[in-house]
């Protein structure tokens, strides 16, 4: 008898990412010298975050069932971001956990979280620091995260929210970070499926209070913003919106690839944008141009909106002499004799 439809899933659906990071692997060791002959090539390593919760546990549990059988070492890393009480006794709960799945080495990080941007996108930016280090300092090829599809769906909504544009309803990529290092195996299955997941393997898990704690923007959204909307639409509201960013990510990427190819030719030759050249562009180009700039010149991407965005837009489009443009992380736009000037105020 083979294993409960809801593991089975989860285990495929990690199985499939480590077939791709073992491939990605293989091409980035193609022009390294061989081992020794009386050496063995080392078995890359394949890190997944755990919080403790259903998604993350579901996660760790199929990455130790099925790293061994592909020659791949499974850890596991905890991030303690330090918001409640007792928060170190949970990160350290979380590491047994791990350890008992077969996960070796596994760590928590404790970080202090910041202010700026909010307080989800601050917990987010320390922790995804955290993972990062954690990635470098034992040499990861990959790390896995428990996002599913119904985190996927609460992004695209709060894209939308946001009104940020065809980037932010694209949602979470599949793979992100440097060089790939992020993997997300788990953005067509439901949260449902992980929970169970959990439950038929006797896995224990932890419910984070802050996920039901109204004074979050994504909890509010959880549990009051898409049970009104499937009340009110009907069933399929979190299947429709995870298609949704995976459409709008194969657009947003043919934009980014044309602005990407377009930017040196919008540029003098002390490499300041033209505005003259910058408006000939068609705008979704023009203002993915303009972001990257501002974000280069020192502004936070997760707190640079579309309004932004627009606001510099009109110093190419609307030029009426207005004067210069305060941003996110204190840096200026302004025109200067038909140049788009961006830099640190």
């Amino acid at each position: 008898m083979g294993p409960h439809p809801a593991v089975a899933a989860i285990r495929l659906a990690v199985r499939r990412v480590l077939h791709d990071v073992l491939t990605d692997v293989q091409r980035s060791s193609e022009n390294d010298p061989p081992p020794p002959a009386h050496e063995h090539a080392p078995q890359p390593l394949v890190l997944v975050a755990c919080s403790g919760g259903a998604d993350s546990m579901a996660l760790a549990s199929a990455l130790a069932f099925e790293a061994p059988k592909l020659g791949i070492r499974a850890g596991g890393v905890t991030v303690d971001h330090g918001l409640q009480p007792g928060s170190d006794l949970r990160a350290a709960e979380v590491l047994v956990r791990l350890g008992a799945l077969g996960l070796e080495p596994v760590e928590s990080v404790a970080v202090r979280v910041g202010r700026e941007g909010g307080p989800e996108a601050a917990a987010r930016d320390a922790r995804y620091a955290a993972l990062d280090a954690a990635a470098e300092r034992h040499a990861a090829a990959a790390v896995l995260l428990g996002h599913t599809r119904d985190d996927q769906a609460e992004t695209v909504l709060l894209g939308l929210a946001r009104g940020s544009g065809i980037r932010s309803l694209s949602g979470m990529a599949a793979t992100s970070g440097v060089a790939g290092r992020y993997r997300r195996p788990f953005l067509h299955i439901d949260r449902q499926t992980a929970r169970k997941a959990c439950m038929v393997q006797s896995l224990p898990v932890w419910d984070d209070p802050h996920n039901a704690d109204p004074a979050y923007t994504r909890s509010r959204l959880r549990h009051e913003g898409l049970p009104a909307l499937e009340k009110a639409l009907g069933k399929g509201v979190v299947e429709a919106l995870a298609r949704t960013a995976r459409l709008s990510r194969d657009d947003a990427d043919a934009l980014d690839t044309w602005a990407a190819q377009a930017e040196a030719t919008v540029r003098d030759a002390a490499g300041v944008l033209e505005c003259a050249k910058l408006y000939a562009l068609p705008p979704a180009v023009r203002r993915r141009i303009v972001r990257k700039a501002v974000i280069e010149a020192g502004a936070p991407a997760g707190s640079l909106f579309a309004r932004h965005i627009e606001e510099v837009d009109r110093l190419i489009t609307g030029w009426r002499g207005q004067g210069a443009i305060n941003l996110p992380g204190k840096v200026v736009a302004q025109r200067q004799g038909g140049r788009l000037v961006i830099r640190q105020g």
